[in-house]
C-alpha cells in the first residue's frame, strides 16, 4: 500500500509542522544547534507520528494551529530520543546518514538532544492545555523508563511481558500520545479520547512489531542497520521469542541469558533459524491482530477522509518493508 494513501490529505499541514520545527534552533541560539536540526530533518523519516496526530485531529475537528504545533512537539521528542539513542548504541549510521555522534563529541550530542527535549517541551506548552502537558511529561518518563530497562534489565530476557513492556515505552507510547493528544485539543469526549488512545497504542505496538521481524527479514540497505542487529545487542525480540518457545533445549537459545548474544557466530545461528522459522509469520500475526484491534477503534469515529486515511496507515503498518 502506498504511503500516498495518508500522507497526502496532511501533505500541507506537514510542511508548516516541519517550518516550525526548523524554527526552534532560532537566531538566538548557537549556530550549530541550527546546523544539527538541518542535519536531522535531512535524514528524512516518516513522519508517521505527526501524520497520525493531523489525520485525528482534523477528523475531529480540532483547530488547525494547536495540530502544527503539537505535530511538531511530538516530531521533536521523537528525533531527540534517536539522537540520545545513537549515542547510547555507538550507532555510527541511521537511515544511511552519520549521526550527530558520529560527526561531534558525545557531550555535545548529549546537549543537543537536551536542547531538542526542550523545545519539544515548549512546543506542548504552547497548546495552553495543562493536561496535555502533563501527558507529554509522562510519555518523556516513560521512554526514559524504558531505555533504562532495556540497558540494565533486557540483554538476553527471552520474556513476552519485557517485551511488551520495552517496545510500548520505545515506541508506542510516542503513537499513543499522538494520536490522544489531538483528540485532547478537539474533544472533551472521554469515550472519543480513549478510542483514540487505543488506536494510537495499537498502532504503535503493531509499527514495533514489524520493526523487530525487518530485523530479521529486511535488507541491510533498506533497514539501515545490520540483520539481526537487536541480537547482537542482547536484545531478544518477538520473532526470536517465537523461536525460542519451539526450541527451548537449542544451546543457542539456553546461552542467550548468560551472555551468548556476545557470540557472533551463536547469534548468527539463532538469526539463520529464525528467517527460515515460522517464528517471522506468527510474529506478524501478532502485528495484524494489533492492527484489527486498532480499525476497531476507529467503528465509532466520523465517516470521513480522515478516518479513511487512519485505516489505511494502519494497514501501512504490516506491509511496509522499511
Amino acid at each position: 500500500m502506498s504511503t500516498t494513501t495518508f500522507f497526502t490529505s496532511v501533505q500541507d499541514q506537514l510542511q508548516f509542522v516541519e517550518r516550525r520545527i526548523r524554527e526552534q534552533a532560532g537566531e538566538e541560539h548557537h549556530p550549530d544547534l541550527r546546523s544539527a536540526l538541518d542535519h536531522l530533518l535531512a535524514a528524512g523519516g516518516k513522519r508517521i507520528r505527526p501524520t497520525l496526530g493531523l489525520l485525528v485531529g482534523n477528523m475531529l475537528g480540532a483547530p488547525e494551529e494547536k495540530l502544527i504545533t503539537l505535530g511538531a512537539s511530538v516530531e521533536l521528542l521523537h528525533t531527540a530520543t534517536l539522537v540520545h539513542d545513537d549515542l547510547i548504541d555507538g550507532a555510527l549510521l541511521r537511515r544511511g546518514m552519520p549521526t550527530l555522534n558520529a560527526r561531534w563529541s558525545p557531550a555535545a550530542t548529549v546537549l543537543t538532544g537536551d536542547f531538542l527535549f526542550a523545545r519539544a517541551a515548549k512546543l506542548a506548552a504552547e497548546t495552553d492545555y495543562l493536561p496535555l502537558m502533563k501527558l507529554f511529561a509522562d510519555t518523556l518518563a516513560t521512554i526514559v523508563n524504558g531505555e533504562l530497562t532495556q540497558m540494565f534489565s533486557a540483554r538476553g530476557v527471552i520474556d513476552r511481558s519485557n517485551y511488551y513492556d520495552r517496545i510500548y515505552a520505545k515506541t508506542a507510547s510516542l503513537f499513543e500520545m499522538s494520536a490522544l493528544a489531538a483528540a485532547m485539543v478537539a474533544t472533551e469526549e472521554e469515550e472519543t479520547r480513549v478510542s483514540m488512545k487505543v488506536f494510537g497504542y495499537e498502532v504503535g505496538m503493531a509499527f514495533q512489531i514489524v520493526d523487530d521481524i525487518l530485523d530479521f527479514t529486511g535488507e541491510q540497505s533498506a533497514v539501515g542497520k545490520p540483520i539481526g542487529s537487536d541480537l547482537l545487542n542482547g536484545l531478544v525480540t518477538l520473532p526470536a521469542i517465537y523461536y525460542a518457545e519451539e526450541h527451548p533445549e537449542d544451546p543457542d537459545v539456553l546461552s542467550l541469558p548468560n551472555g551468548g548474544w556476545k557470540d557472533t557466530d551463536c547469534v548468527q545461528r539463532l538469526v539463520d533459524g529464525i528467517r527460515k522459522n515460522a517464528a517471522i509469520e506468527k510474529a506478524m500475526e501478532e502485528a495484524r491482530e494489533a492492527v484489527s484491534r486498532a480499525l476497531s477503534a476507529l467503528e465509532d469515529a466520523p465517516a470521513c477522509p480522515e478516518r479513511v486515511a487512519l485505516e489505511n496507515l494502519a494497514k501501512f503498518i504490516v506491509d511496509r518493508k522499511v
